[in-house]
């Protein structure tokens, strides 16, 4: 994450605020600092997990420099070049963290990687690149049948002709195998993936790390992020595409990011939800929009798509980092 730095400091720190779904709220934060010769070490680390209405027992630990500085649940000892919430995931009070963090899904999506012959996978999360492809939808098959089925029912909408997908088992590998429906005749064609567009896996690819989260072989996956799930598809597709985003986040949180005005043409679309991304002076912001975009959207003269290619969609100028305390607090012992 850092790589270059003019000067100091030479570490960088992350804090992530969580709603589990037990219902239980918290913080995890972690400062990584750069050694002198080279590597990495943990210089501090803390979670925090209590109820949602801040009544009953608290659970939390501290770690400073390798060391375990204070704890609710005594456990393993700590190491100075790891995250200590590894180990702490064997204690039942921090589990959930490790495992909702831990089961976040990000991808960019390589259609080259999804048609590939597949060696069996546990199926329970989606990789990065879409690789495993074939055990998430047999896993989804198995355990969720409807997840799938609604899966194929956006498919064949977004790729006219497509009436179903399923795993062919080849030797010791798997693949996908697509039913094509062909002028004139009564059942559809079976093309393998490596057969197929890349439109049509990666649209594929969009749809199951989506819906991803029903397939039973695990806890559910609770964040999905997507880089631009437009690319090689057509435009007249993006509106049926940005449906499937919007019911797949009744399960899961998801975030994506676009520079695709066709998927933001919907002024259903909550104002609230989009963000601006923007670089200045080599770093890069991300920030709500500004009082004029929030406006236009809110009268409802202009969908977001509209404003997008018009250069409208600005940040808000208050959020400019000239204009906002750089230092935000890391830990709960620090000062604002």
């Amino acid at each position: 994450m850092r790589r270059r730095s003019g000067g100091h400091p030479n570490n960088f720190g992350l804090r992530l605020w969580f709603a589990l779904s037990s219902g239980q709220v918290g913080h995890y934060a972690f400062r990584i600092g750069a050694r002198p010769q080279g590597g990495f070490d943990v210089q501090e680390e803390e979670c925090r997990i209590g109820a949602a209405e801040a009544l009953g027992e608290v659970q939390y630990f501290r770690v400073e420099s390798g060391q375990v500085a204070e704890t609710t649940q005594p456990g393993p000892a700590a190491a100075i070049d790891r995250l200590y919430l590894v180990n702490a995931s064997g204690l039942p009070a921090f589990r959930p963290v490790y495992e909702a963090l831990s089961r976040m899904g990000f991808y960019s999506l390589n259609p080259d990687s999804m048609r590939d012959l597949q060696s069996p996978d546990a199926g329970d999360l989606l990789a990065r690149d879409g690789s495993h492809i074939a055990s998430v939808l047999a896993q989804l098959k198995k355990n969720n049948p409807s997840r799938k089925e609604r899966i194929e029912e956006y498919l064949s909408r977004v790729v006219p002709g497509v009436r179903g997908v399923d795993v062919k088992v080849i030797g010791p590998k798997e693949t996908l195998e697509f039913r094509q429906q062909v002028a004139g005749l009564k059942d559809p064609w079976r093309f393998l993936a490596a057969n197929m567009s890349d439109g049509t896996v990666r649209a594929l690819g969009i749809l199951v790390a989506l819906f991803q989260s029903g397939n039973g072989a695990g806890p559910r996956v609770p964040l999905v992020g997507i880089e631009e799930p437009e690319i090689a598809l057509h435009p007249a597709a993006a509106g049926l595409l940005h449906d499937g985003l919007k019911e797949a986040s009744r399960n899961t949180q998801v975030i994506v990011t676009s520079h695709s005005g066709d998927l933001l043409d919907d002024e259903r679309l909550d104002p609230s939800s989009i963000l601006a991304v923007y670089a200045e002076e080599g770093s890069t912001h991300i920030a709500p929009l500004d009082r004029a975009g929030r406006a236009a959207l809110q009268g409802r003269p202009y969908t977001p798509g509209e404003l997008l290619r018009m250069d409208q969609l600005r940040p808000d100028p208050e959020s400019s980092p000239k204009q906002v305390d750089k230092q935000v607090r890391l830990f709960d012992r620090e000062r604002t």
